[in-house]
């Protein structure tokens, strides 16, 4: 029998691996299109530059699963069975950022924040592992916790309609639009009786928008959950793990059924083509915006630190000070790649963690191979155009399981919290989500404060993360808690 070491460098029949590799693609496809879609629209890009930020996360995801998991030089790859993806943990500042300048500069900024802040991560991998006691279940399982609750707007708004714009819940009356425009007419040719109407005047929405939660849409997200729902009950083993992925699969059926998703952007997508660097342009680098990215990546790096310590105990190797270096350094890198291919940050995929433990197959080459079939998927734009051709009221369906799941991680996390010889724990939790939930409830809480400090507090992640830290210091201080963090790693299955 082989020692329990040479399971993670043992290369398996090249069929295996590829269904082993596809396996793992599957399992984290649906996670992994979820953040290019969301700041594609929120930057309100068109379809085809949407569709290829899906392409270049894909390829980006697939090139950095390779450098983790087989290694590249002395520096990166922790050499573990990790496939890496994009973080949900960014989403909250990136949208921010999107809806402060949307288009094209707005996608510049984020690169250009995206770069700088992978650049730093690599300088600091080093260090990242010593703040691990800054990090106890306690800050971890919030900062989850908040990340799945902001990113629920997000699968709401999917399944309804966007709060603003052609879907508002209201539009204004058009007889009030005539009127208006009829008096703006008058006066400005300067008819007796009509003043001038003030600058700036608006009407106020009174009519109901039938765009907004029109039933036919909200009945197939309803379908798309259900179908999670039963294929989680009744399926078994790998089935049951992809739930999620046949749950929008079925949706897009249905969809296209009832005439509700086209096809015509897919026919007019290449079969073929090469993600090229800076799509949008020259990266615009904010010192606000890199420094609010570099806060988003030591959180990412922390949580990574507890899954490279979780999987070497699954697999039986030990990672050690210069391997967690190694493998956080390409946390840094594969954000770096991602800013200069026109994608996002990139952190383990902890779902994948978790394929690991079920499988029992410890490989490493098994991610290797599926870094290789995403990669492929990343140089097809057909597949992107797809995704991306999918009615919103689909991934809302999906959306709900998706990101509730990620707050369920959370309070699974703070479920093993001591609260009972620590009362102070509670306060932490509680004030740190409270925070969290300030941009949510109040988005224009910080209008009369600085500018400059906008893009470090309009995301509700990074407040709850940066009061959780500080709190955590102010009650508990700096105390270590390896294990702790090893035991939230293995619970963080959904992530």
């Amino acid at each position: 029998m082989k020692p329990a070491d040479d399971a993670v460098d043992q290369v398996l029949p090249t069929g295996k691996l590829a269904a082993l590799g596809l396996q793992h693609v599957l399992v984290m496809y649906a996670g992994a299109v979820a953040v290019p879609l969301i700041v594609g629209r929120a930057l309100k890009l068109g379809p085809e530059e949407v569709a290829l930020l899906i392409s270049a996360d894909l390829f980006c995801c697939g090139i950095v699963t390779l450098i983790q998991s087989l290694g590249m030089t002395q520096w990166f790859g922790i050499r573990l069975p990790v496939m890496m993806g994009v973080t949900f943990a960014a989403v909250g500042p990136m949208v921010a950022m999107a809806n402060s300048h949307p288009g094209p500069d707005g996608a510049r900024m984020i690169f250009g924040a995206i770069i700088g802040a992978g650049i730093i991560s690599m300088l600091i991998a080093p260090l990242i592992s010593r703040l691990l006691r800054f990090f106890p279940p306690v800050v971890t399982g919030t900062i989850i916790a908040v990340i799945g609750i902001n990113l629920m707007r997000v699968g709401v708004n999917w399944i309804f309609g966007n709060p603003v714009g052609p879907t508002a819940p209201l539009v204004v009356t058009p007889e009030h639009s005539e009127w208006l425009s009829t008096v703006r007419s008058s006066a400005a040719v300067g008819q007796p009786g009509f003043p001038p109407v003030p600058q700036g005047l608006a009407l106020a929405p009174t009519a109901p928008n039938p765009a907004y939660a029109a039933l036919p849409g909200v009945g197939i997200a309803a379908i798309v959950l259900a179908s999670i729902l039963l294929i989680a009950k009744f399926a078994k083993g790998f089935v049951a793990n992809i739930s999620v992925l046949l749950g929008i699969v079925i949706g897009g059926i249905v969809a296209t059924a009832t005439g509700m998703m086209h096809f015509d952007k897919v026919g007019k997508a290449k079969w073929f083509d090469v993600v090229l660097p800076f799509h949008f342009g020259t990266p615009i680098f904010e010192p606000v915006m890199v420094l609010t990215m570099v806060l988003v990546m030591i959180v990412v790096m922390i949580e990574s630190t507890g899954m490279f310590l979780a999987l070497g105990e699954m697999t039986d190797r030990k990672v050690d000070q210069p391997a967690l270096a190694r493998g956080l350094r390409t946390d840094g890198l594969g954000t770096l790649i991602g800013g200069i291919f026109n994608t996002f940050p990139y952190t383990s995929f902890s779902q994948n963690v978790g394929l690991v433990a079920v499988t029992g197959v410890k490989s490493r080459f098994v991610c290797v191979a599926a870094g290789l079939i995403l990669v492929v998927l990343g140089l097809l734009p057909k597949m992107a155009a797809l995704v991306e051709s999918l009615p919103t009221v689909v991934l809302g369906g999906a959306g709900l399981v998706m990101f509730g799941m990620v707050a369920a991680t959370g309070i699974r996390i703070l479920g093993g919290v001591d609260y009972t010889h620590n009362r102070n724990n509670a306060l932490i939790v509680a004030i740190s989500i409270g925070f969290g939930m300030i941009p949510l409830v109040a988005p224009r809480y910080l209008q009369w404060m600085p500018h400059a400090i906008h893009p470090l507090i309009e995301s509700g992640i990074l407040l709850a993360s940066m009061v959780a830290v500080m709190l955590n210091l102010y009650f508990n201080g700096a105390k270590g808690d390896a294990e702790g963090s090893i035991r939230a790693a293995k619970q963080a299955d959904a992530h």
